[in-house]
């Protein structure tokens, strides 16, 4: 399956139902399913894998195999750790795992039942959170050292408070408190991503919109008419698309079923349409079976080859639309959608007569003092930047002056050198020895040329004698007396 960008951890908040016991629908392949490595899924959140690790320890004590087999449905409606029930959707294969998953996220029985675990079980949960407490302290650790914060002695205690999913005051043994503040942090953590995607949705549509000014207001009168023309040309094609219909109402589902599933409008069946679209065959819709029935309803606004459609905003009309049949069918408010819901859902007015759909072109997604607020945000973000920039700027200029000193001092250091090699040549050549060469070695130089420069360096005496052991040639052409 693949998973649009953005959009992984939406979908790993999905639940698993709590009502009824899900049916093997195959049989005799589960060996054949148990074969083949399920795929992890990250949450996102920053102990994912110490949630993981201990959830996964915890299934292997017997104990808890053996409550979940005479446990029944009343015993355990309670509220869901998320993501255990993204395992219970996504990773177990077998009733026995979907069962024990709900079991172990109980609260109020946590205590009598982790006491209940085998030692080896407990044993491997302490030392996953000795190993979770060890990360945590790095993680202080480097974060302190990041802000230059001097501390001659850290107190991992008190700093240890601020991470909700472990208890502080006791690092050593993972003891029930643990279990339940580890299941009620992953709950709200995710509980409250919906809220987060849209407020960053919102911050998207004001950065486009504080662009789209900004791009206006360096442009001149002529340019800028005609730019904001087109601009209003697209807006206004975009919002040319056909009606659009309530999500989960009859007019929506009956469109799937004809165009979706190739069954006759007719014949529309809801119990029939809940089974062909849950997909994983748990008995439920989650909230990634429901996203998915409304691609027909968002291709009718939204194409990615059209340039006045933004596919950010597709992805939160499908948000907006998700929510709207949670709200109106989810009535436990489990994250889920039963059959006994959906059926009841079909008998509601609303179902048959829905109000309009508005969608996002239509619906402002923030005010002009929002925006307004934004963009001072953006100001004060761009200033800082640019005391950054120039402080940048000067240390730049300062390592380059430090270059250029270093650089003269090696030149000095090497006219030093040169100037100690010389000298000590000069000393060999008053004692008559040959002169040393660029590398220290010896330099001969040939007897006759040695002559020569001896010759060279003699005084010339023009009143004194020559002397030399050549034998002497009479003269020629002088005049021979008698």
């Amino acid at each position: 399956m693949n998973l649009k960008p953005g959009r992984l951890l939406l979908l790993l908040s999905v639940c698993a139902g709590v009502w009824s016991v899900p049916i093997d629908r195959n049989g005799g392949n589960q060996e054949a399913k148990e074969e083949v490595p399920e795929e992890s899924v990250d949450t996102g959140l920053y102990y994912d894998r110490y949630l993981r690790e201990v959830i996964e320890v915890l299934e292997t004590d017997p104990h808890f195999r053996e409550k979940l087999q005479t446990a029944n449905t009343e015993d355990i409606k309670v509220r869901i750790c998320y993501f255990v029930l993204v395992l219970t959707a996504d990773l177990f294969t077998s009733d026995i795992d979907v069962f024990f998953s709900r079991v172990l996220c109980q609260n109020g029985r946590l205590s009598k039942e982790l006491d209940l675990v085998s030692h080896n079980v407990r044993t491997r949960l302490d030392e996953l959170k000795r190993q979770e407490v060890s990360r945590l302290r790095m993680l202080l650790k480097a974060k302190l050292d990041s802000t230059n914060t001097q501390s001659l002695q850290m107190d991992h205690a008190s700093l240890l408070k601020q991470f909700e999913h472990l208890d502080p005051h006791n690092q050593n043994t993972f003891e029930a408190k643990d279990l339940e503040l580890l299941i009620s942090t992953a709950t709200k953590d995710l509980e409250n991503y919906d809220a987060e995607r849209h407020e960053e949705f919102k911050r998207y549509e004001m950065l486009k919109e504080h662009e789209r000014r900004e791009y206006l207001k360096g442009l001149d009168q002529e340019k800028r008419e005609k730019e904001e023309k087109r601009m209003q040309e697209l807006k206004e094609k975009h919002r040319q698309h056909p009606k659009v219909n309530a999500p989960g109402s009859v007019a929506q589902l009956r469109e799937v079923w004809e165009e979706t599933d190739g069954l006759d409008p007719q014949e529309f069946n809801p119990k029939t349409f809940f089974k062909l679209h849950d997909t994983n065959e748990d008995g439920v819709l989650d909230e990634q079976e429901l996203e998915a029935l409304f691609t027909k309803e968002l291709e009718k606004v939204y194409n990615p080859k059209n340039e006045e459609d933004d596919m950010m905003e597709m992805e939160e009309e499908r948000l907006r639309m998700r929510e709207h049949v949670m709200k109106n069918v989810d009535t436990n408010k489990d994250r889920l959608v039963s059959l006994e819901e959906f059926l009841k859902s079909t008998e509601k007015r609303e179902f048959n007569n829905p109000k309009e759909w508005e969608t996002l072109d239509t619906v402002p997604v923030y005010s002009e003092e929002e925006l307004q607020r934004f963009e001072a945000e953006l100001r004060d973000k761009e200033e800082e930047l640019k005391r950054k920039a120039e402080t940048l700027r000067q240390e730049q200029e300062l390592l380059k002056e430090r270059g250029k000193a270093l650089e003269a001092q090696r030149r000095e250091y090497q006219q030093a050198v040169l100037e100690m090699s010389q000298r000590q040549k000069e000393p060999q050549a008053a004692d008559g020895q040959p002169p040393a060469g660029p590398n220290g070695e010896l330099q001969f130089q040939p007897e006759a040329q040695k002559v020569e420069d001896k010759a060279a360096k003699a005084p010339a005496d023009h009143g004194a004698p020559v002397q030399n052991n050549l034998p002497a040639e009479p003269p020629q052409n002088l005049p021979i007396h008698t």
